[in-house]
C-alpha cells in the first residue's frame, strides 16, 4: 500500500511528465489498435462513403476526448471558469494557456490514427471507389452495364473476394490509383502538422516573454492551490474524526468508569495519566490541523466561501505591536523612512581611514 501511496504522490508532482507519457502512451496504442482492427468495408453503395470516412473520423474523436478525460487539468479549468468572480479576478490569458495545453497534448493520438489510416489507404479505396472514373481504368466502349450495375460494380472493388468485373475493369489498377492518393494526403497531413509545430515552437519567442511567463506562473499556481487545497481538507477531515471518535469512546468509558471503579484501584489510575498524557499530545497536533474550525456549519461555511468567494491574490505582511508592518531583514525601518515595499536601502559597510602627519 505504501509503495502504491508513494507512486501516486510522485505521479502528482510530476504531473506534467505523467501526461506526456500518457499522451505518448495513447498514440502508440492507437497505431496499434488500428494494426489489430480487422478493416471490412461493406463493399455496398450505400454504406462505402460512410464506413470509410467514419473510419478516418470517428476513431480520431474519440481519441481527442479521451485525452481530455485522462487529463486532470480539465476540471481545474472548467472550475475555473465557472467559478464566481468573489474577490479574485479571473484572467481570460491563463485560461486560454490552460486550454490550449490540453488540447495540444489531446491532438496527439488522433493525429498519429489519421496518419496511420491514409498511410494504409484502405479507408480512402473503401470511401471513394464508388467515384472512380470507369473510361480510366475499364473499357468503356464495349461494356453492356447500367448505370446502376455499374456503381454497384465499382463499389466492390474493395472486396477481392467479391469482385467478379476484371473483365470490365482492373482492380489492381483502381486499388494503386487510390492508395497513392490516400499516401500523398498522409505524407500531407504529417507535413502540415509538423510545420505547425515548428511554427508554434519558432513563433513563440518572438512575443512577449512576460505575458507567457505570466500565464504560466498563475496557471501552475491554480494547480498548485487546488492540490494544496484538497491535502488541507483531507488532513482536516482526519483530524476531525479522529477527535471526534476520541471524543465518543471517552463519553463511552467516562460512563463505564462508575461501574468498573472498585475493581481497578491505582492500576487504573497510572494507566489513565499514561494515556491521558499520550491523548493529550495527539489531541495536541490534531487541534492544530483543525486550525480552529470545530464545528460542522464552520466547515460548510469554509467550503461555500472558497468557492464563492476566494482569497485576493495579495498577500499582507504580518503587523508589529506599534500597528507597523513586519518586514523581513529589518524592513520596517526602511518604510519609515519612506522607502517603497521592496526595495532595501543598500548599507555599505563603513570603512576606517588611517591619516599620518608629519611635521617635517
Amino acid at each position: 500500500m505504501d509503495k502504491f501511496r508513494m507512486m501516486f504522490q510522485f505521479l502528482q508532482s510530476n504531473q506534467e511528465s505523467f501526461m506526456n507519457g500518457i499522451c505518448g502512451i495513447m498514440a502508440l496504442g492507437s497505431a496499434q489498435l488500428y494494426a489489430s482492427f480487422e478493416f471490412n468495408c461493406p463493399c455496398l453503395p450505400e454504406y462505402n462513403f460512410a464506413y470509410g470516412i467514419g473510419i478516418l473520423i470517428i476513431p480520431p474523436i474519440w481519441f481527442f476526448l479521451l485525452g481530455f478525460v485522462l487529463n486532470n487539468n480539465v476540471s481545474m479549468l472548467a472550475e475555473e471558469w465557472k467559478r464566481p468572480t468573489g474577490k479574485r479576478r479571473k484572467d481570460p490569458t491563463v485560461l486560454k494557456y490552460m486550454f490550449c495545453s490540453i488540447a495540444q497534448r489531446s491532438f496527439i493520438a488522433p493525429a498519429v490514427w489519421i496518419s496511420v489510416t491514409l498511410m494504409d489507404g484502405k479507408s480512402v479505396l473503401c470511401a471513394f471507389s464508388v467515384d472512380l472514373d470507369f473510361n480510366q481504368f475499364g473499357n468503356g466502349s464495349h461494356h453492356n452495364l447500367s448505370d446502376a450495375e455499374l456503381v454497384r460494380l465499382l463499389a466492390t472493388i474493395p472486396c477481392k473476394d467479391i469482385f467478379d468485373g476484371q473483365q470490365f475493369i482492373s482492380r489492381e489498377a483502381a486499388t494503386r490509383y487510390l492508395r497513392c492518393i490516400s499516401q500523398a494526403f498522409g505524407w500531407l497531413f504529417l507535413l502540415l502538422m509538423t510545420t505547425l509545430a515548428f511554427m508554434v515552437r519558432a513563433i513563440r519567442p518572438c512575443f512577449t516573454q512576460a505575458a507567457f511567463l505570466k500565464t504560466k506562473y498563475w496557471s501552475h499556481y491554480i494547480d498548485i492551490e487546488r492540490k494544496m487545497f484538497d491535502e488541507t481538507c483531507t488532513e482536516h477531515a482526519k483530524s476531525f474524526a479522529k477527535i471526534c471518535i476520541q471524543q465518543y469512546f471517552e463519553s463511552i468509558s467516562g460512563e463505564m468508569h462508575s461501574f468498573h471503579s472498585q475493581r481497578s484501584g491505582k492500576k487504573r489510575d497510572d494507566s489513565k495519566k499514561k494515556e491521558n498524557g499520550h491523548n493529550e499530545e495527539g489531541e495536541g497536533g490534531e487541534e492544530e490541523k483543525l486550525l480552529g474550525i470545530r464545528a460542522q456549519e464552520d466547515m460548510n461555511k469554509v467550503l461555500w466561501n472558497w468557492h464563492t468567494c476566494k482569497p485576493s491574490l495579495n498577500l499582507k505582511n504580518e503587523q508589529l505591536p506599534n500597528g507597523d508592518e513586519q518586514l523581513p531583514n529589518g524592513d520596517a525601518g526602511e518604510k519609515m523612512n519612506g522607502l517603497p515595499n521592496g526595495y532595501h536601502r543598500q548599507v555599505t559597510p563603513k570603512k576606517e581611514c588611517v591619516a599620518y602627519y608629519s611635521k617635517v
